[in-house]
């Protein structure tokens, strides 16, 4: 029986002066090193204030496009369909503006046959198009469980427990979106901009729980979005973004055959300070001692990928926090320079890919984080 050829996912993070500099990109493109028709998916932090308003993230998905559409053959629009794009805005305190870049090829499955461990692979879905109405309630969230579920089958994953990592980028409401769906009856999920980032992040992670069997499908409704905080996924990151209408997915995991050199894990940071469980888990899973071994860490370190949030009981450990009072800078703002400065102090870089607004994503004032970790050799494999 013929064996399916094997994926080989790689993954470069790469700097930028601006969201729309792709000249650190263009340069491995130029050198050979990497090949612009085998990206698959793209997760930028940009330097806008990740809020309603930031339209860096769009600025930077437009550049990507007409970079990679000559490589895929297509139109700038039609990127989109092939090829996951999640910027972020908010790069906030010592975090550093980049884009964290995922290449995938096929290969035989014999060159494959050597890798008995599991290894970093990754799949891709996007949803339909959400109305108005749709964002923050049932819909967004079976379109996402259902998509997350086919980003799983993308990157050959069949069992849940082997996914670590599920980045999704979620739709806003605008006023004037708010005003269409009023204007044909119908009611939107709350009238607040900034507020509707909130549901569909939240609507969008609670779709991500149900598709890895972290909940049950009695457990989520309309009313526990924004409402009941014991729900949450501990692998969904949702950045929400005035730059698309419907969700784009991106599964990360592990299976066994995968030809990459890479591997992914996951744990949960129980609060924002909580730089424990993230040098436990470089240390228990890959063999990383942050406190021993900092030059291995950075060499080896390709990315942490977190979720970061103020607080809602506005205590960390006990000690009241004024994240949720400042009039001036908002609180997803103070949580991802708080968080990013807890993880750049454990891996001693500050290129790192910290979203704000974990709603449902983690344990309140927490968040999921995952390292993605470059094996030293193929001896080790």
């Amino acid at each position: 029986m013929t064996q399916p050829p094997c994926q080989q996912v790689e993954v470069w993070r790469i700097p930028c002066r601006g969201p729309g500099d792709l000249s650190g990109m263009q340069a491995l493109i130029d050198s050979g090193e990497l090949l612009p028709a085998e990206v698959v998916a793209v997760m930028g932090k940009t330097e806008g204030n990740g809020c309603v308003n930031d339209f860096t993230r769009e600025y930077a998905s437009s550049a990507w496009c007409h970079l990679l559409a000559p490589a895929l053959g297509c139109t700038p629009a039609q990127v989109h369909g092939r090829v996951a794009l999640v910027m972020s805005g908010g790069t906030e305190g010592v975090l550093s503006p980049h884009f964290t870049v995922f290449t995938r090829r096929w290969i035989p499955a014999a060159a494959g046959q050597g890798f008995t461990e599991k290894r970093l692979v990754l799949g891709i879905a996007h949803t339909r198009d959400f109305l108005s109405e749709e964002m923050g309630r049932s819909a967004q969230i079976k379109a996402t469980q259902d998509a997350t579920l086919a980003a799983m089958r993308d990157a050959g994953i069949s069992d849940a427990a082997d996914v670590h990592f599920v980045q999704v980028k979620c739709p806003l409401l605008t006023a004037a979106k708010t005003a269409d769906a009023l204007a044909r009856g119908c009611t939107p999920v709350t009238h607040d901009s900034y507020e509707s980032m909130g549901y569909s992040r939240g609507a969008s992670a609670l779709g991500v729980a149900l598709a890895l069997n972290e909940l049950t499908p009695a457990q989520v409704n309309d009313a526990v979005v924004l409402s009941d905080w014991t729900l949450y996924s501990e692998r969904a990151s949702v950045s929400a973004g005035i730059e698309l209408e419907g969700n784009v997915v991106i599964v990360l995991g592990e299976a066994v055959g995968s030809a990459s050199t890479l591997r992914i894990a996951h744990t949960v940071m129980t609060d924002a300070i909580d730089a424990a469980s993230v040098r436990k888990l470089l240390k228990d899973v890959f063999g990383l001692d942050p406190e021993r071994d900092q030059a291995e860490v950075s060499a080896r370190v390709v990315n942490l990928l977190a979720k970061a949030e103020a607080s809602p009981n506005a205590l960390v450990r006990g000690v009241r926090h004024t994240m949720l009072n400042d009039s001036d800078i908002h609180s997803t703002r103070h949580a991802r320079a708080a968080v990013g400065a807890v993880l750049a102090s454990v891996v001693g870089q500050g290129a790192l890919y910290v979203s704000g607004g974990a709603e449902h994503q983690g344990p309140a004032g927490g968040g999921p984080l995952a390292a993605i970790v470059r094996m030293s050799s193929r001896a080790a494999l």
